[in-house]
């Protein structure tokens, strides 16, 4: 348990220094799991020798050996292919220019009211995470499309901002979700019903943003002025152009919810949907097609990067004893399942403040679901859960990558106006964990449907 600690305290050291995290988590599982495992039989990592500095061999060869398997199941994993699929689809939906579409639609019905524009902002989040899957893709696009409206309508910048990272978060609550089909892995539980779990959730959380919004609104007036009134026909012709949005949600939903297919070839499916779309409407010449295919690149190295990362340290902490411990630790304090769920959440919300949500998924999905399956935890309730609790980590300071996102596509505006705005948004989306954790057939009403 001590030299786990360790790890952590040397891990942290080295985020903080600037070392990439799916890096630092690979050098410190390797160094970490050699150690461990040269102490299990009585032997040294490093001493000094007649000859000078020697290395336990066996043991770095063991580590190095752990680390190349690790590496090689991910990649050859069929279940991850999805990954690469869904975010080159939100690329190809990305150039449609579909988000300008969606957030136009919103704003049609509800930007003349006060604090309207953020509110469409909102639910133009949620409806663009129905066919993304990434809440940073969310984040950057619906900035680069909402902003300059709520500037243009004298909209706090605080508000503004905090509405675009807190309805960003939607991008990995409403499906398809890169998230969800991680943990389903690591936790070995059925993506499709995590998918239609994450539907019911996702809305409540559009409503609750929007509240959050109109009490901020009601309180300062001054942050949110009211929009323009569009006419009902305009607004019915705005509605009709995002049917390509919902033709792709319908497709990849309804296939999976109907079982025509698996999330995996509804992936595919989405990408060819997405990108005949894209071609159709012209913008998705060689140009764009290159630009989306390097970023679905670069994204799904981050992803499995990060990945390699966990399964190393998570080996490394797993053989020094850290999961029984906790494990241990969470059983002695002798309460319901709910309370142990509940405690998990604590340890997210404190996590959520160093890690970034994908990072935090993966590191402790493999720990908490050996100690909640023996005590007959739906997985598929818990997988919601912990989504709405890393959700809140992109948000919240010190690290907020949503946040950061937000103000690196603005540009002019500082991370303290942006933190302060998405504090409505944090209790609104912690009255949202609270509903789900207390009223679990928010999460469970749709899967069970599936199962009859």
């Amino acid at each position: 348990m001590i030299v786990s600690l360790i790890g952590f305290a040397v891990l942290l050291a080295l985020i903080f220094l600037g070392v990439p995290l799916g890096f630092a988590l690979m050098l410190v599982g390797l160094v970490g799991f050699a150690y461990v495992r040269a102490d299990m039989v009585g032997q040294a990592l490093v001493s000094w020798g007649d000859a000078g500095l020697e290395f336990n061999a066996r043991a770095i060869n063991g580590a190095l050996v752990m680390t190349g398997q690790q590496m090689y199941d991910q990649v050859t994993a069929y279940s991850m292919t999805v990954i690469p699929l869904f975010v080159l689809m939100g690329a190809f939906i990305h150039r449609s220019q579909l988000a300008q579409e969606l957030y136009d639609a919103a704003n049609a019905f509800v930007g003349h009211f006060r604090g309207g524009l953020a509110m469409g902002t909102v639910v133009a989040c949620g409806g663009f995470g129905a066919v993304c899957g990434s809440s940073l893709a969310t984040a950057a696009t619906i900035s680069r499309v909402a902003m300059p409206s709520m500037r243009r309508y004298r909209y706090d910048d605080s508000l503004s901002a905090g509405a675009i990272a807190a309805g960003g978060t939607l991008g990995i609550m409403i499906p398809p979700s890169v998230p969800m089909v991680i943990y389903g892995i690591l936790a070995e539980t059925d993506i499709a019903k995590l998918f239609i779990a994450g539907i019911l959730p996702g809305i409540l959380l559009i409503l609750l943003f929007s509240i959050a919004v109109a009490v901020t609104v009601a309180r300062h007036p001054e942050r949110g002025p009211r929009g323009d009134r569009i006419a009902w026909p305009e607004r019915f012709r705005l509605l009709a152009k995002v049917w390509g949005v919902v033709l792709i949600f319908v497709i990849i939903i309804g296939g999976i919810y109907g079982g025509l297919f698996t999330p995996t070839e509804a992936a595919g499916i989405g990408v060819a949907a997405a990108a005949a779309f894209a071609i159709a409407r012209g913008k998705l010449g060689f140009a764009a097609l290159r630009d989306s295919l390097i970023e679905t690149g670069v994204t799904t190295g981050m992803i499995f990067v990060i990945s390699f990362g966990a399964v190393i340290f998570a080996n490394f902490v797993n053989l020094a004893g850290f999961t029984g411990s906790i494990s241990n630790w969470l059983i002695s304090l002798e309460i319901n399942p709910i309370g142990i769920v509940i405690a998990i959440c604590v340890i997210y919300l404190i996590m959520g403040c160093i890690f970034d949500s994908l990072s935090m998924l993966i590191l402790t999905i493999p720990i908490f679901a050996t100690i909640l399956k023996p005590m007959g935890v739906d997985m598929i309730w818990f997988g919601i859960v912990a989504v709405i609790t890393v959700e809140m980590g992109l948000i919240t300071p010190p690290v907020g990558l949503n946040v950061f996102v937000v103000k690196a596509t603005i540009g002019d505006i500082s991370l303290g106006t942006a933190f302060r705005g998405v504090w409505p948004f944090v209790i609104a989306m912690m009255l949202g964990l609270l509903a789900v954790l207390f009223f679990p057939p928010i999460a469970t009403f749709l899967p069970d449907l599936m199962s009859r």
